[in-house]
């Protein structure tokens, strides 16, 4: 009996990671970072290069991806992208230490978009190392009807209190794939990106743009510790068109960050912060 989307909440999943510091180092390597050493903390949102459950290209469909229908749920014929989440820092993961993720589908939930109907999963993953939960953060999920993505957005940038800019290469996009296991085609295959998907180039990965966000964010404010982040993507960035990776502080404890272009804002963030101690 086939099985609706709603079928999967409640699924279940852990995996475990030693946090190799030869890992952390190539992932250093591709964000331009120092190079962290054995027991160093773990820097904010580098913990998504590492629980990647490796499965053989049978296991995959065809845009790339893991295929559905194990732990997450089938939404046939629809294309499947990270459209934003929210991450608790409670402590900070230690490299060369042994961790686990345990990973739950809180909420599938379908929606009316501009593109037409929607398939929303939110997926729930705890992090924990020596007994302690270090990291808790919800991912959502969105399935939908491959379309042509929206390049522009008519919405006002705010004056940043900082900004970076980048020029995301094929290399860039390639090493991001490859340190996170991401077989997602959008972010190396040309063909099939603007012939199967609709976008006019190679798209830079979600997930790359909120970790340099954050990275802006503690390279302009060294003496603060983010807690708690909730970002999200609200058009595509494609490759070697230089974006800005910005923010502003604004109110007691709180940030806001953008990555934008001469289109508009294409991500967002809000960042709660605190004081090193």
């Amino acid at each position: 009996m086939s099985r609706s989307p709603e079928d999967w909440i409640g699924e279940n999943e852990s995996c475990k990671d030693r946090l190799d510091p030869a890992h952390a180092c190539r992932i250093a390597a591709m964000l331009d970072q120092p190079f962290p050493q054995e027991g160093d903390a773990l820097a904010a949102l580098w913990h998504w290069a590492f629980f990647q459950i490796p499965v053989p290209p049978s296991a995959t469909g065809p845009d790339g991806h893991i295929a559905p229908g194990g732990f997450l749920p089938k939404s046939e014929g629809n294309t499947r992208m990270w459209a934003g989440g929210r991450v608790n820092f409670h402590k900070p993961l230690a490299i060369g230490q042994p961790a686990e993720r345990q990973s739950r589908i809180e909420a599938v939930n379908e929606k009316n978009g501009r593109s037409g109907k929607l398939l929303f999963v939110t997926v729930a993953h705890e992090y924990h190392q020596n007994g302690e939960l270090c990291l808790s953060e919800e991912q959502d999920i969105v399935y939908r009807a491959p379309s042509v993505p929206r390049l522009s957005l008519d919405k006002p940038v705010a004056d940043p209190q900082w900004s970076q800019s980048v020029t995301p290469s094929p290399l860039l996009l390639f090493r991001y794939s490859a340190v996170t296991f991401n077989g997602h085609r959008i972010h190396y295959d040309h063909p099939y990106t603007t012939k199967e998907e609709g976008y006019p180039d190679l798209v830079v990965h979600g997930p790359l743009i909120a970790t340099l966000m954050v990275q802006a964010f503690v390279d302009a404010n060294p003496g603060l510790n983010p807690v708690r982040l909730s970002y999200r993507g609200l058009r595509p960035l494609t490759v070697n068109r230089p974006f800005r990776v910005e923010g502003r502080i604004d109110g007691d404890g709180k940030a806001l960050l953008w990555a934008a272009n001469e289109d508009g804002p294409a991500h967002e963030a809000e960042l709660q912060f605190e004081e090193k101690r």
